[in-house]
């Protein structure tokens, strides 16, 4: 479990002191019902005013604005410094100090990642889409530098024994990598039950990342920490931001 400090999730991980991240909850923010109430995604439904405020109470926390993202469950990956209006992507690097990469998820999983030295971070949004499309192998090769130096962290998704896919799913992952069979289980007639945490490891793996953490906690079943599309139809989003401190 990652250590918690008030509203926010802090990555346990052993990053190098000049990498910062974090990942929001539900709880901190002033939307109500469904939204309740540290809803940052700007279009699902919530007051405009609403979701305003509570980025602005996440940007009290961070070095500047997150570079958001216009997610497409793709797989492409852009330097965050280079954002300057809505780009149609689902990850982002950054190699200057105080850009925050940020992605915004409720059951996609995101993943951070940094390199041993913390010269580059990057941030991406892996749903079973993403990475069967191959966004974190992307994300890695965006980075220029061996995936054996650096370091992953899985943040909340949905967990293995809630995400239920069709065979679909599972035949389009197998097709990719014959090692994702170990990733479903039979739930009934053409239903399975996905593990996107040990995908994510998989597709880390392939990348030739080996130092990766998190990935245990699930947004599904956790109702009172984090908001879940698959569980309430009607959801907010939580936000996971990386970067890397002037200080």
């Amino acid at each position: 479990m990652a250590k918690a400090d008030k509203n926010w999730i802090l990555p346990d991980w052993p990053c190098p002191a000049s990498v910062r991240a974090l990942i929001t909850t539900r709880s901190g923010g002033i939307s109500t019902g469904v939204y309740a109430s540290m809803n940052v995604g700007s279009a699902v439904g919530d007051a405009s005013e609403n979701v305003t405020e509570n980025r602005r109470r996440l940007e009290a926390v961070l070095p500047s604005q997150p570079r958001w993202l216009h997610q497409v469950h793709g797989n492409q990956v852009v330097g965050a410094e280079n954002i300057t209006g809505i780009v149609d992507a689902d990850a982002s690097v950054a190699t200057s100090a105080d850009t925050v990469c940020a992605v915004m998820v409720a059951d996609c999983v995101p993943v951070l990642l940094c390199d041993r030295s913390g010269q580059v971070v990057a941030a991406a949004h892996a749903g079973w889409r993403g990475l069967c499309a191959g966004v974190l192998e992307n994300t890695v090769e965006a980075m220029r530098v061996p995936g054996r130096d650096l370091l992953a962290y899985l943040g909340p998704g949905i967990g293995p024994t809630a995400f239920e896919v069709g065979e679909e799913v599972r035949t389009a992952f197998i097709e990719r990598d014959p090692q994702a069979v170990s990733a479903f289980r039979p739930l009934r007639e053409g239903k399975w039950l996905a593990d996107l945490f040990m995908l994510a490891r998989q597709r880390l793996r392939t990348a030739g990342v080996s130092a990766f953490y998190g990935g245990t906690d699930c947004t599904y079943s956790d109702t009172a920490r984090f908001f879940s599309h698959r569980r309430d139809k009607i959801s907010g989003r939580m936000a996971a931001l990386i970067w890397l401190s002037s200080s």
